[in-house]
């Protein structure tokens, strides 16, 4: 039903502007058509689950982390071999699908003094902001949306993440203004929910604050500490997770499950299956299937021959099924966050209890009894040290943010986990995305000549 509506959605829109098309003279094309907030809400949300959080983007991430691999030959993306071409449709879905229309929806709910909407609105745009400029660096953003203008000048990454925390404190404050005007069945993500979007927000702040430990004239500690801050108002519990659950059916299933296909012949990399294994890590058979041909967990190593995919381990249906869901945000995540700012700030003791509580939500949410032997030798095997503290942290945060590109932006900042270039590398492991050749072409900006292996700004040497 979801993938029906935004179709319906869609469809309408074009057969509207096609028919009414010799009524519109007098009316001015560079102001959209008025569109209550509840239509533009639903396929907005399901975009930036489809296509943010689950697009090509973040699977050629995926790929670059070692989480997923093609069962083909090199070359191609996941041995570094990309071309600006490849993310001209990400950068349409990014800022035509998702940025203009949460434009759109913001400003038509504060006309009406709908602030709930309001809120999502900006929180959704924050999100959606501070991943693209996590993956391109410098975008365009505060004149990007001008119409009567064809070349933007892009905002540096450091300007992005200050609108992305004023975007979110304004939220905050809009939900504090207790609009009894609230969604309902069109927000997919908490139902309407204002307290979880509270939480969701300064959760959020505090993704945007850590991520900033070690950009130019930025102190990891005051970051940290700002982390903390915003965490003491964010999630507490895994219901309070940001994520899409989709209903299964044809057209509605998860993006997930439609990119681990024998189209795609995706299915998980070796790096991750091995890796599990060797920790004795109980998740291992809630995050994957054995290969159906042997009955063994068994990942796909880039580079190497191609096989039968049936020799392959596909994700379990917590992750992979049609009907499960896509996780934006999670509350582990949150427990990860606050034990790299405990330990950044506190040293290890503070961060241990937290950090374990990471592990511990992470395995409750896949179903794992957490008081098993299993559970509980698994995780006395991984406490923290001086020496280790801050590279499990990001190893436990990248398995219980499996699928989410936030272990790409952990890896760039810490250099955890350990990665190791693929078989057949083009270059080291890219650092960045290509800007797209659309922009390019229509947009033509210094920043464009990056290179994969060039480092935004954040992640400073």
């Amino acid at each position: 039903m979801k993938q029906s509506i935004f179709i319906i959605f869609i469809i309408a829109g074009l057969c509207t502007t096609g028919c009414q098309k010799f009524l519109d003279v007098n009316k001015d094309p560079n102001n959209p058509t008025d569109v209550q907030e509840a239509l533009l809400l639903s396929p907005i949300e399901q975009n930036i689950s489809d296509n943010v959080q689950g697009g090509n983007a973040s699977i050629i991430v995926q790929n670059f982390v070692q989480n997923i691999a093609p069962n083909q030959p090199n070359p191609g993306l996941w041995n570094y071999q990309s071309f600006n071409v490849d993310y001209d449709g990400d950068w349409y879905n990014f800022y035509v699908v998702c940025l203009n229309n949460l434009k759109i929806l913001n400003e038509k709910a504060e006309s009406k003094e709908s602030w709930n909407y309001a809120a999502i609105a900006k929180i959704l745009t924050a999100y959606t902001l501070g991943t693209a400029t996590d993956f391109w660096g410098d975008i365009p953003y505060s004149k990007a949306f001008d119409r009567t203008n064809f070349l933007v000048a892009y905002d540096s990454q450091e300007e992005i993440y200050k609108t992305v925390q004023t975007l979110l404190s304004n939220a905050i404050a809009d939900i504090d203004k207790n609009s009894s005007i609230t969604p309902g069945t069109d927000d997919y993500f908490y139902n309407g929910d204002m307290a979880e979007w509270r939480k969701a927000a300064w959760s959020l702040k505090a993704r945007y604050f850590i991520h900033l430990t070690k950009a130019p004239g930025y102190s990891a500690t005051v970051q940290s500490d700002s982390a903390l801050v915003a965490l003491q108002n964010g999630m507490t519990e895994n219901s309070d997770d940001l994520k899409f659950t989709y209903e299964g059916n044809t057209g509605s299933e998860n993006i997930w499950n439609l990119t681990f296909s024998p189209v795609t012949t995706y299915v998980l990399n070796a790096t991750l299956i091995d890796t599990l294994k060797a920790r004795n890590d109980p998740r291992l058979p809630y995050i994957a299937k054995p290969a159906v041909n042997t009955g063994v967990y068994t990942g796909r190593k880039i580079g190497t021959p191609t096989a039968e995919l049936e020799g392959y381990s596909y994700p379990n249906d917590f992750y992979g099924g049609a009907a499960s869901s896509n996780y934006i945000f999670t509350y582990s995540e949150a427990s990860f966050i606050r034990a790299e700012a405990l330990y950044r700030t506190q040293g290890v003791t503070a961060a241990q209890p937290v950090y374990v509580n990471g592990i511990n939500s992470n395995m409750a949410k896949l179903g794992i009894d957490t008081t098993s032997a299993a559970a509980i030798a698994y995780v006395n095997s991984r406490m923290l040290t001086a020496e280790n503290a801050l590279q499990l942290i990001m190893e436990e945060k990248a398995v219980a943010n499996l699928f989410n590109f936030e272990t790409y932006n952990d890896w760039r900042r810490t250099g955890y986990p350990v990665l190791t270039p693929v078989e057949g590398a083009l270059s080291a492991i890219p650092r960045r995305l290509l800007y797209p050749q659309s922009e390019i072409i229509t947009n033509a900006q210094s920043q464009q000549s990056a290179k994969l292996t060039d480092r935004v700004w954040w992640d400073a040497q």
